[in-house]
């Protein structure tokens, strides 16, 4: 008899399976990290400078115009 030859009637095709699961799921593992990463980036032009964000609060009435004028004075020293 020829014991441990026989491994279930698939040969290499089981070993082929296993490297396309392999493939297919790291390409998904993949494509959710670039997805992930693609979103949350921000583009070069959408950065903000402290300056401009202090304008911003002054705008929306966070900070008082001393305080604004602290910061930018702070910010440009």
């Amino acid at each position: 008899m020829m014991w441990g030859y026989y491994n279930g009637g698939w040969g290499w095709w089981s070993v082929a399976g296993f490297a396309w699961m392999i493939l297919f799921w790291g390409a998904i593992i993949w494509l959710v990290v670039w997805g992930t990463n693609r979103l949350s980036r921000r583009d070069a032009s959408e950065k903000t400078t402290p300056i401009e964000i202090a304008k911003m609060r002054y705008a929306r009435g966070e900070i008082t115009k001393e305080q604004f004028e602290q910061i930018k004075k702070d910010l440009t020293a």
